[in-house]
């Protein structure tokens, strides 16, 4: 008997925004966890690259292109990966955007609905779209969503992106709650701040860098790898008796 097992060997994951930056390096975790892994992104040759690299690690891949405000979209990508992975037991929702950067209330309509419905409405309706999924071959199943330590901590630059964070901290309890009778443990994880593109106006600031940094324990951003093992740790049966919880990797920001 393992007692901690983080193995994911015969699991089948979904990872959103899984073409670069932490969804890539998760959609590597998971894949080195065991897992055979559909990656989802908008651009073709970056989610090529990411379906090659996990296919690289002897796990078989799919890359589909997914816009995920578009519902047609989502349903597309549980489909194709039921049909060509043969099911799924794991959803990362790690796909968000922030198209605003500024005191909030300088934020337009449009931008405050794409923030709103890519950060949240969309993992909600394929954590939805996934648990019927799941519930299809019985065996339950792992959601992680990707918040960030905006969720918890506000800002005055980014502050749509926050409350859409917090929004989602919040949907991971409620779907946790409800869906434990099926089997089915919903978590998150809540990044500080992480050297990516997407994050690229936030460490190239630095002012914000220095506030990120000098305030926080272990005084230096991270790098995209190290938000993986959370995740793994989430999807797989080490966590089993885990649900409904936002864990906080920040290198000790928030204390």
């Amino acid at each position: 008997m393992v007692v901690a097992d983080f193995s994911l060997q015969g699991k089948v994951a979904i990872v959103t925004g899984g073409s670069r930056g932490i969804g890539r390096s998760i959609a590597l975790g998971l894949a080195e966890a065991g897992a055979d892994v559909a990656i989802a992104a908008r651009k073709p040759g970056p989610l090529q690259e990411a379906v090659e690299a996990v296919q690289g690690l002897g796990r078989k891949a799919i890359g589909v292109e997914t816009n995920v405000r578009r519902m047609e979209d989502l349903k597309t990508l549980v489909q194709r990966t039921k049909d060509e992975l043969g099911r799924v037991d794991v959803l990362v929702n790690n796909a968000g955007t922030n198209p605003h950067f500024g005191p909030i209330q300088t934020i337009e309509e449009g931008q405050w609905d794409v923030v709103m419905n890519t950060n949240l409405k969309s993992p909600f309706f394929l954590s939805v779209m996934c648990r019927e999924a799941m519930l299809e071959h019985g065996d339950g199943g792992t959601i992680v969503n990707v918040s960030s330590v905006g969720g918890v901590r506000s800002s005055d630059v980014i502050a749509s992106y926050s409350i859409s964070k917090a929004a989602m901290n919040m949907m991971t309890q409620a779907c946790a709650k409800t869906w434990g009778a099926d089997n089915i443990r919903v978590n998150c994880i809540a990044p500080g701040l992480i050297k990516t593109e997407f994050s690229r106006a936030l460490w190239e600031n630095e002012e914000i860098l220095e506030a990120s940094t000098s305030g926080s324990a272990l005084h230096r951003i991270a790098d995209p790898d190290e938000m993986a093992g959370a995740v793994v740790y989430f999807a797989s049966p080490a966590s089993s008796f885990t649900t409904g919880q936002t864990l906080i990797l920040d290198g000790g920001g928030v204390l």
